[in-house]
Parts: structure tokens; C-alpha cells; sequence
């Protein structure tokens, strides 16, 4: 490795992945581990913030010494260690922030908390090493759905965000409700194939006086109050049917505001970045409306999507450049907004 090479250990522990990555120079990924627990959580219908963290205190010393040795590197060759502090789990953040810190205090390498968000965001930068900043991106997770121009790395407007469910959380709630059970994203992807999207036609919130505001509760509400009516009724409930109508309604939401948003900031990229953006569907109907109007798209692999130490390598790295640096009174922050330092 040249003298210029700066190499970040990243820790990811928001949610229900146990996570590490070795990160060079911001866009090469020497290693990434993910030791996911959604086996575990399906027993639960979701995920338990008890069980997540004591699984994260088994795992994480495992996960990171496996990220190192793929990388094929020591503790003593890291510049910087990155690690996400928020938003997420409380105590699953906890076992993540504790880690970075003892490592940081014991190697005395420099500590850069990173906002789990950015961290999606940067998650296309991995595969496409000309994307850079400005562009417009869509981010869409199970806990956030925003719409943000990246105006520089780490530097972020927010045109839009949900009032209420995110889009990953209404699709667990209509997954549950249609008995496909948990997780319900990938769930729902591969059962709508099956169904007819213009079978039921299911409501499109409308906001005024904040177009690039999303709300998911009132979709959700509508696939619930028809099962209960064909329930009632003794109609039959065809679930490929509510699944492929309600990914619509969904999908075309989020496409609208994000090339309505593109247009009127002038920008020609627009990336996706969080678990839901690798929903075929969406993919699908941002590719064609992108086309459509001129505008290059981007997208993460679906590994790269999910929860994973190498977007939060990617970010970490970006702040290590820009001068970013925590101190050991570094804490989780459950409920980090974008943009908060």
C-alpha cells in the first residue's frame, strides 16, 4: 500500500446487524462482515431491542477480527476508526459506540462517529467511483424515508421526509397483516410479482404546502381496512393482489416526488440508498423515469442496501477528511437527525 493510503476500520450496530469493514481511501472495500440476526427476530414478528444487543456483544469482536484478517491488516495499520453513534437502537448503538471507543483509547487511533444515514447515502460511492456530490438522493429504510440533496460528503439538504410511518415500516405492518411475516420488504417484492398492481386502487397521501413530505399511514390503513371488509364481507382476500396494488402505491409515490424534486433543483443524478432501495419494483420505476427524463441513476447492491460496515467505512472516511473527530465522551444517539454533528 502507497504512503498516501488511508485505511478505516468501520463498526455498524444500529438495528439487527453486527457489522465491520475495512475501507481504503473512501471508495475501496477491503473487507466486509455482516452477522445478521433476522433469523433470531423472525420468531418475534420484528426486532427485539433486548436480544439485538446481547447479540451484538456476542458477535462484535468476532466480526471485526474477521473484517481484519480478510483485509488482510492489523489494528496497526488503521488511520481512523469509524463507527455509527445514531440513529438506532439505543443499546444496540451502545455496543458498537463502546467498541470503537476501547479500541480508539487502547490504539490511540483517531475516532469519527458517523450518522447511520450519510452512511446509506455513501453506500453509492462503493460501485460507482464517478458518482460524486451534488445529486439528489431518495433514501428509503425501515426507519426513514427522506429526500435530501447531497450538496458535498457528510453536507446534506432535506427537501422531504415522512410525517409518520417510513415506507420500509408500512411494508413490515402490511406484510404482517397478510400473513407473510417478518422481514416484510423482500417479503412483499416477490409476492407482488405474483399479483396484479392495478387490482385495488390504494390512496396516495397528498400534503399540501410540502410536496416532498411523505406519509405512509394512510396507504397501510387502506390495506388493512380492505382485508377487514373482504373478511366481513366473506369476500376472498387475494394477497398477491393487495401486495403488488400497495407496492404501487408506494413505488409511485416515491417516484414522483424524487424526479419532481430532481427537476426542480436542476440536478442530472439522483441515487437511492436504505434497505427498501433494493425493492425490485422501486428500481424498476426509477430506472424508467430516469431514463425518461435524462437523468443518470444510481443505485447500491442489494448487500450494500442492507445494514453493512462498508457504507459506514465510506462515510467515516469522507469526515475523517474533513477534519471530523470524537472524543471518548462520544454517545449513541437514538434519534439523530440528518445533519446533526
Amino acid at each position: 500500500m502507497s504512503e498516501k493510503d488511508v485505511l478505516i476500520l468501520a463498526i455498524e450496530s444500529s438495528c439487527d446487524e453486527t457489522a465491520a469493514s475495512v475501507v481504503k481511501n473512501g471508495r475501496t472495500i477491503l473487507s466486509n462482515v455482516i452477522s445478521s440476526q433476522i433469523e433470531l427476530h423472525k420468531l418475534y414478528g420484528g426486532v427485539v431491542p433486548e436480544i439485538a444487543s446481547r447479540k451484538h456483544i456476542e458477535k462484535i469482536n468476532q466480526v471485526i477480527e474477521e473484517a481484519l484478517c480478510v483485509a488482510q491488516v492489523t489494528l496497526d495499520d488503521i488511520d481512523a476508526i469509524g463507527v455509527t453513534y445514531g440513529p438506532g437502537l439505543v443499546g444496540a448503538l451502545l455496543v458498537g459506540v463502546a467498541e470503537a471507543k476501547a479500541i480508539s483509547y487502547a490504539k490511540k487511533i483517531p475516532l469519527v462517529g458517523v450518522h447511520h444515514i450519510e452512511g446509506h447515502v455513501s453506500a453509492n460511492y462503493i460501485e460507482h467511483l464517478e458518482l460524486e456530490p451534488p445529486f439528489m438522493c431518495l433514501i428509503v429504510s425501515g426507519g426513514h424515508t427522506h429526500l435530501v440533496i447531497v450538496k458535498d460528503y457528510g453536507e446534506f439538504e432535506i427537501l422531504g421526509k415522512t410525517r409518520d410511518d417510513a415506507a420500509g415500516e408500512a411494508f413490515d405492518k402490511v406484510a404482517r397483516a397478510i400473513g407473510l411475516g417478518y422481514p416484510g420488504g423482500p417479503k412483499i417484492d416477490k409476492l407482488a410479482k405474483e399479483g396484479d398492481p392495478n387490482a385495488i386502487v390504494f390512496p396516495k397521501a397528498k400534503l399540501e404546502n410540502a410536496p416532498y413530505d411523505f406519509s405512509f399511514s394512510g396507504v397501510k390503513s387502506a390495506v388493512l381496512n380492505h382485508i377487514n371488509k373482504c373478511r366481513m364481507q366473506g369476500e376472498e382476500i387475494c394477497e398477491a393482489d393487495i401486495a403488488a396494488s400497495f407496492q404501487k402505491a408506494v413505488v409511485d409515490t416515491l417516484t414522483e416526488k424524487a424526479i419532481k424534486a430532481a427537476k426542480e433543483y436542476k440536478m442530472n443524478k439522483l441515487a437511492i440508498a436504505g434497505g427498501v432501495a433494493s425493492n425490485g419494483a422501486l428500481r424498476q420505476s426509477l430506472i424508467e423515469a430516469c431514463e425518461k427524463e435524462g437523468i443518470e441513476f444510481y443505485y447500491p447492491s442489494p448487500i450494500f442496501c442492507t445494514d453493512n460496515a462498508a457504507m459506514i467505512g465510506v462515510a467515516a472516511y469522507y469526515e475523517y477528511q474533513r477534519g471530523t473527530r470524537h472524543g471518548l465522551d462520544l454517545n449513541a444517539v437514538p434519534n439523530l437527525k440528518l445533519g446533526e454533528r
